[in-house]
């Protein structure tokens, strides 16, 4: 039934096959039915299937011997979430002569199992009978993982928004309420608070934006020179400057660095979640290394190692430290930063991994390659 190679779309008994040459000299490759990721199902103009492939065999767990020569309805008894039998609903024999098709719908196997099905009427001609049933089959597991994801994310970001937005709230009604009442030491407290936060809002805000371009591939890089260790130390001066002690960080910088292009402003967001992941979840002190590195066909980059004193992060979580909702701890966060964080750095051509440090803590060492913009105009 299979590797059968045929001049046409499709031979009755057989799965159609497809042959493709490269500049006339190769020998043709035979693609069959069964190399397609998805259930193939073809059915001839008296409703027999001639086609079942591997992947629908799979799919619908019956054989492609059980199932080529046998009725459609019979081989594939489709029903739609209503419990109503699929094919004597929508009829592909008959019915309007101008249909071409069935869009994906998503429909129940004997014994509740669900698949994505969508179908093509193919006819020789426009407003002739139809000659053949093209029907594919897809599992729902994909979808459901990114529904889980989705469901996943909008409670995430409800959680993350009630605790501020209950804040803000009850702080800016108590003022208004109540604003002779309090001294000066407790209004400015009070709207400390709600600066803090609208700070939050607007970075888990943030945070959903970017994962949004992120996951549609639109992020943008705009790169422009940039001192990576000399944003590194701004970083750990803001952190001194809040109140932590000097001797908590400890900077390394291994010159000369090449001169690098990339996106400041998505860079000082690489940085600052990474520290805040350390000073947070880790102990002792955090060290920054800066330092030149070699990329992929002997290209220049710099490197960037972020490393703590803390517990570590188990081996056995270090695969899911960069997807989403992943948390080291109990200790906050909306799980949301190192995804962001690696698509940032992919998004440069550049690679980001997590390990172990020398002394015990968790390490993150990014690479960015120089680069440099398409188009440059000295002023």
């Amino acid at each position: 039934m299979r590797n059968v190679r045929t001049s046409g779309s499709a031979v009755v008994g057989t799965c159609p096959t497809a042959s493709s040459g490269a500049h006339g000299s190769l020998a043709p490759a035979v693609v069959s039915a069964d190399d397609l990721p998805d259930g193939l199902v073809v059915v001839d103009a008296t409703g027999r299937v001639t086609c079942f492939n591997a992947a629908a065999a799979r799919i619908t767990a019956v054989r492609a011997a059980d199932a080529v020569g046998r009725q459609l309805e019979a081989v594939l008894p489709l029903e739609d979430l209503d419990g109503r039998r699929w094919w004597a609903l929508t009829d592909p024999y008959g019915g309007l002569a101008t249909r071409t098709g069935q869009p994906e719908r998503n429909l129940l196997l004997p014994g509740g199992r669900q698949v994505l099905v969508s179908a093509r009427y193919v006819r020789e001609h426009p407003g002739g009978p139809v000659v053949r049933l093209v029907v594919q089959l897809r599992g729902t597991e994909a979808r459901r993982r990114t529904e889980r994801s989705h469901a996943e994310l909008i409670a995430t970001v409800a959680h993350e928004l009630r605790s501020p937005l209950t804040s803000v709230k009850g702080f800016t009604a108590t003022l208004l309420a109540k604003w002779e009442r309090f001294t000066d030491d407790q209004k400015q407290l009070m709207l400390q608070t709600v600066d803090a936060d609208a700070d939050r809002v607007t970075r888990l805000i943030a945070e959903l934006l970017d994962i949004s371009r992120i996951d549609s591939g639109r992020l943008e890089v705009r790169r422009q020179p940039v001192d990576m260790a000399a944003a590194v130390r701004r970083h750990v001066e803001a952190y001194t400057r809040a109140g932590l002690r000097p001797d908590r960080f400890r900077i390394e910088v291994t010159e000369p660095l090449p001169e690098l292009w990339a996106d400041p402003d998505k860079v000082d967001q690489v940085l600052g979640n990474l520290l805040e992941n350390a000073v947070r979840h880790g102990e002792g002190v955090v060290t920054i290394e800066v330092s030149p590195a070699q990329l992929k066909a002997r290209a220049a980059g710099t490197a960037v190692t972020v490393s703590d004193e803390g517990p570590g992060i188990p081996e056995e979580a270090m695969a899911r430290v960069f997807t989403r909702f992943w948390r080291g701890s109990k200790r906050g966060g909306t799980g949301l930063g190192l995804y962001i964080v690696k698509g940032i750095v992919e998004a440069h051509g550049g690679t980001i991994t997590v390990g172990r440090a020398a002394r015990g803590g968790a390490q993150f060492r990014f690479t960015l390659p120089v680069a440099a913009p398409a188009f440059f105009t000295q002023a």
